[in-house]
């Protein structure tokens, strides 16, 4: 798999990786195994090594701590890392996931991170896997490169609150077919529009439409 090649990881059980990377969508059509069992252990794994980096390398309390590793393994984290590495290029997809452009699917893409992980921790060993997350993780997280956020619409809620202002989302247009309908959602502060977002579903605009306020908040600090 030219993948591990590139990522320098010294396996010998090809299967694994192949499991870590297949969507049950996949695996219901091909009568094989997907990649859940493996994203349950990548999960620990995962938590374990950031939960180490962060004891050894911080002062801060373990509530501090919890937060910050929450962030860094947040479903935001996850799919930026696995784009990264090119991961959801090597998903396998069942046809339908493949029309609805599975490849870019943020929580199938979170997921397949961790699998990948697990894959790696079961066959190279704990070692060999905390090193991948030292060369491909950790230097993101020390330069701030991505986006840690999970919930736009919590972070925006506690800055609306502290200045008493009144927050509302609003669906402001709807298109497409029942199976692949896309909201478009305006954020509202004092009745100004702050923010917009476009999604496949009105949960996810109004995180984008919050993420955009955010960044016009931050903006006009600047």
């Amino acid at each position: 798999m030219e993948l591990l090649k590139r990522l320098n990881i010294p396996y010998t059980n090809l299967e694994l990786y192949d499991r870590a990377l297949t969507h049950t969508s996949y695996a219901n059509e091909y009568n094989t195994v997907s990649y859940e069992r493996l994203e349950f252990l990548g999960d620990a794994v995962l938590e374990l090594i950031i939960s180490e980096y962060l004891y050894k390398t911080s002062k801060e309390s373990e509530g501090k701590m919890t937060k910050l590793r929450s962030s860094y393994v947040c479903e935001n984290a996850l799919y930026e890392y696995s784009c990264l590495l090119g991961l959801n290029e090597e998903l396998k997809l069942g046809k339908g996931e493949l029309e609805r452009d599975g490849k870019h699917n943020k929580t199938i893409v979170a997921d397949i991170f961790e699998s990948f992980i697990g894959a790696i921790f079961l066959d190279c060993g704990f070692e060999v896997v905390k090193k991948f997350i030292y060369d491909n993780v950790i230097p993101l997280i020390e330069n701030n490169s991505i986006d840690f956020i999970e919930d736009y619409k919590s972070v925006l809620q506690e800055l609306v609150q502290t200045d008493r202002k009144s927050l509302e989302y609003v669906v402001v247009n709807e298109e497409g077919p029942a199976h692949a309908k896309t909201f478009e959602v305006i954020v509202k502060i004092d009745d100004i529009i702050y923010g917009q977002g476009v999604a496949h579903s009105k949960k996810e605009a109004e995180q984008l439409a919050a993420k955009s306020a955010l960044k016009k908040s931050e903006d006009g600090k600047q």
